[in-house]
C-alpha cells in the first residue's frame, strides 16, 4: 500500500515549508502554485496548505530507504554587493571609468562595494526647448554604467546655487530651469545668496507656467524611463536649491504652498508606475506623510551630521518602502564637526545611523574622493556593511533527503534561509536548486522555482524552503552519481533563469562560484 511521501515527512520529521520572524514579521508566506513551473510564496496562505498541496505529488512504497546529506555552511568573507541595495558612488559621466581617473574603479577599492551609481542631470540640458527632450547624454551614461554592471539613481536639478560666485555670474551657470520656460512667461524672483551676498535669479516656484513645464517634463521622463531596469530610483527634484525642497541659502525666495507641493507629487505618482520615486531632503512633516501615502519614499542628505535624520527615515521603512541616505558633507568636512550643530563622523556613529534608519540605499559621497578615503581608512568595516545594508540572504541549514521506494526515488532539499540584513527585499526573487557535477555544470533542476514576492522577505525573517522532485525507479537518480552536488541560485526573474543567464543575487555563504551560484558542500 502506497503512502504519501511528503505528508509522512511533514508529520514524522516536521519538514513543512514555513516562514517565521519577530512579531513585526509574523506573516507566514506559503501557498504553492503547483500548476505552474514555479512555486510562489504569499503572505496570507499557511504553510499547512503547502504541505497538503505537495503531499499528493510523490508516492513511495512503505518499504523505502532514506539517505541524508547535511551540508556545512559558513558565512561569506569579504564585500558582498548585491543589486537594488547598498552603497553608491558618484558616477556623473563616462569619464568616471577612464583609466587615468584618480578615483575610478582601477584605483578606488570602494567600487567593489557598489552595484549602482548616482549623480545629477540639468533640467535645461534634458529639456532644451518646449516639447523637445535630449536624452543623449543620460543615455550614454546609462549605457556605460550598464556595461559595468551598474544601475543609476537619477536626480534632475532645476537650480544649483553652488555656482553663484558674485553678482556678475550668468544665470545659466546656476539657474538650470530651461530658458524657454521664462520666455513662456514664468516669473522669477531675485534673492540674496547667503554664502557670499550675491544677488541671484531664482524661479518663482509656484508660478503656474513653471509648474506646467515641470509636470510636462515629468511626463516625458516617465514615458522614456519608467520601469527602465537601468534606473534604481528617481528623486522628485522640482523645488528649491538643488531641488531639495528648501531655499535655506536664498533670502527672498520661498517654497510653494503645501497644496502645490502635493499636486506635483500627485503628478509624479500618476506617471511613474514602476520606477521608485524619492522625496528629497527637506520634504518633512505633512508633505513627507503625503509622499508615503503615494508610495514615494524618503531620501535624506543630512545623514551622519544632523541628529535625528536616521530616526526620520524610519517612517519610510515602516511604510514598507526602501530608505535612502546621503552624507551631509564630504568625509573630511564631517570629521571637523564639533557634535554641537552637527555630529562628527565616527565608525561607531556610522554603523548606528545605518542600522537605525534600516537603510536600503546609501550615497556614500558628496565629493568624488569621499568613498576613496572612507574605504582606505575603514576597509574592513565598509566591507562588512555590504552584508548589513538592505537585504542579505544567508542559508543557515541545508539537508538533502533521498527516499528510494519500489516505484520511484524522491529527492527533497530542505533549506533554512534568513534575511540577516536591516531591510526587506523590495523586488521579486526566484530561488532555484539544481544538481551540478564536479565541474559545476547543471545536470537537472531539483524541484520547482520558488518565487518570493517583493517586500515579503523582511529583515530578520526566516524561511524554511523545500525543493522536491521524483525519479521513476528505472531511471538514473543523478543525486546518487559521483561528484554530484547541489547549487542554489537567486534570480530577479524566472525568465532570466530559463534563458540560461547567471543569477544576479548572491547568498551570504562561503561556496559562491564565479557564476554567483552557491555550491553546497557536505
Amino acid at each position: 500500500m502506497k503512502k504519501s511521501f511528503l505528508f509522512g515527512m511533514a508529520v514524522g520529521l516536521g519538514l513543512v515549508l514555513s516562514a517565521c520572524g519577530d512579531d513585526d514579521n509574523s506573516s507566514s508566506p506559503g501557498g504553492f502554485d503547483v500548476s505552474s513551473s514555479s512555486v510562489e510564496f504569499t503572505e496570507n496562505e499557511s504553510s499547512a496548505v503547502v504541505a497538503d498541496e505537495l503531499s499528493s505529488s510523490f508516492d513511495v512504497s512503505s518499504s523505502s530507504e532514506t539517505t541524508k546529506t547535511t551540508y556545512t555552511l559558513k558565512p561569506f568573507k569579504g564585500p558582498l554587493p548585491n543589486p537594488h541595495k547598498g552603497f553608491t558612488l558618484l558616477t556623473e559621466g563616462a569619464w568616471n571609468f577612464v583609466p587615468d581617473f584618480r578615483y575610478g574603479p582601477d584605483k578606488n577599492g570602494a567600487w567593489n562595494l557598489i552595484t549602482y551609481g548616482s549623480g545629477y542631470q540639468r533640467w535645461d540640458e534634458l529639456n532644451p526647448a518646449k516639447g523637445v527632450y535630449d536624452w543623449s547624454v543620460l543615455e550614454d551614461l546609462l549605457n556605460v554604467l550598464q556595461k559595468q554592471g551598474l544601475g543609476y539613481a537619477l536626480r534632475v536639478f532645476p537650480y544649483s546655487p553652488s555656482y553663484i560666485a558674485n553678482n556678475e555670474t550668468p544665470s545659466s551657470e546656476y539657474d538650470w530651469t530651461p530658458e524657454w520656460v521664462y520666455k513662456e512667461g514664468a516669473q522669477k524672483d531675485y534673492a540674496i545668496f547667503q554664502d557670499n551676498g550675491a544677488r541671484a535669479q531664482v524661479p518663482r516656484w509656484d508660478d503656474p507656467i513653471y509648474l506646467k513645464a515641470a509636470k510636462d517634463f515629468a511626463t516625458a521622463l516617465a514615458a522614456k524611463y519608467d520601469g527602465d531596469p537601468r534606473l534604481e530610483y528617481i528623486d522628485v527634484r522640482t523645488f528649491g536649491e538643488w531641488g531639495e525642497w528648501h531655499v535655506s541659502h536664498l533670502d527672498g525666495s520661498d517654497m510653494p504652498p503645501l497644496k502645490v507641493q502635493k499636486e506635483l507629487l500627485d503628478h509624479y505618482a500618476s506617471v511613474f508606475k514602476k520606477t521608485l520615486l524619492a522625496l528629497p531632503s527637506d520634504g518633512y512633516g505633512e508633505i513627507y506623510t503625503y509622499a508615503l501615502s503615494l508610495g514615494i519614499t524618503k531620501r535624506d542628505d543630512g545623514f551622519i551630521g544632523i541628529p535625528g535624520t536616521a530616526d526620520s527615515l524610519v517612517r519610510a521603512y515602516k511604510a514598507g518602502l526602501p530608505t535612502i541616505a546621503e552624507n551631509i558633507g564630504s568625509y573630511e568636512r564631517m570629521l571637523t564637526f564639533d557634535n554641537k550643530s552637527y555630529m562628527r563622523w565616527t565608525p561607531e556613529r556610522w554603523v548606528h545611523e545605518i542600522t537605525t534608519a534600516h537603510l536600503t540605499y546609501y550615497v556614500l559621497e558628496q565629493e568624488s574622493d569621499c568613498g576613496f578615503q572612507i574605504y582606505n581608512e575603514h576597509k574592513e568595516l565598509a566591507d562588512s556593511l555590504t552584508h548589513v545594508i538592505g537585504y542579505n540572504f544567508m542559508v543557515q541549514q541545508a539537508e538533502l533527503l533521498t527516499v528510494t521506494g519500489d516505484m520511484e526515488t524522491v529527492n527533497t532539499l530542505n533549506i533554512t534561509v534568513k534575511n540577516t540584513g536591516i531591510a526587506p527585499c523590495f523586488f521579486d526573487i526566484y530561488m532555484v536548486a539544481e544538481f551540478v557535477n564536479s565541474e559545476g555544470e547543471v545536470l537537472e533542476q531539483l524541484g520547482k522555482t520558488i518565487k518570493v514576492a517583493k517586500g515579503t522577505f523582511k529583515d530578520e525573517m526566516v524561511k524554511e524552503l523545500t525543493f522536491a522532485s521524483s525519479v521513476p525507479a528505472r531511471q538514473t537518480n543523478v543525486a546518487a552519481l559521483p561528484g554530484v552536488s547541489v547549487a542554489l541560485s537567486i534570480y530577479e526573474s524566472e525568465e532570466a533563469f530559463k534563458s540560461g543567464k547567471n543569477p544576479t543575487v548572491r547568498f551570504d555563504n562561503d561556496g559562491l562560484q564565479a557564476n554567483n551560484k552557491l555550491l553546497l558542500k557536505p
